[in-house]
């Protein structure tokens, strides 16, 4: 299953995005999605699984979006939110993939069996940080993830 990872596209959806999203099962939105035809766009691509971010809080198209999910993709349970500060330090055991956006920070960083994953943002570029999404491989007994770089 291939899974695609996007966050703090903060009301743009790059070309380029869209190109790397293609192909994907799944597409998950860790957050400030800046507005509904963000989800439409990626829709289109494939369903969408999205939490809200801290900059979607007032919108009224986002209301009836999660603060947090738990999905399950070929027997991983994962936990999708915008900010790792929300996630609580005695995470159940179940869960091996964290998702978070918020700190437009790209990481891949395997703690023992869990993954702990921040796609980057892929929208407007802030201060010097780099403009990515992350796309996941998830078979049964492995999660090969690896970050994609928008811009050069």
């Amino acid at each position: 299953m291939k899974v695609g990872v996007i966050s703090d596209t903060h009301g743009l959806l790059r070309p380029e995005a869209i190109a790397a999203l293609q192909g994907c099962d799944r597409i998950l939105h860790a957050g400030d999605i800046g507005s509904e035809a963000i989800l439409d766009q990626l829709a289109a691509i494939a369903p969408v699984d999205a939490v809200r971010g801290n900059n979607d809080l007032d919108a009224s198209w986002a209301r009836e979006l999660p603060d947090c999910l738990h999905l399950e993709f070929n027997g991983w349970t994962v936990l999708l939110v915008h900010d790792i500060a929300d996630v609580a330090a005695d995470l159940d055991s179940r869960i091996k993939l964290v998702i978070t956006g918020h700190s437009h920070k790209p990481c891949i960083d395997w703690r023992g069996e869990r993954l702990f994953l921040n796609p980057g943002s892929a929208g407007r570029r802030r201060f010097k940080l780099p403009v990515t999404l992350a796309l996941l491989e998830v078979v049964d007994q492995s999660i090969e993830p690896r970050l994609v770089s928008l811009l050069d």
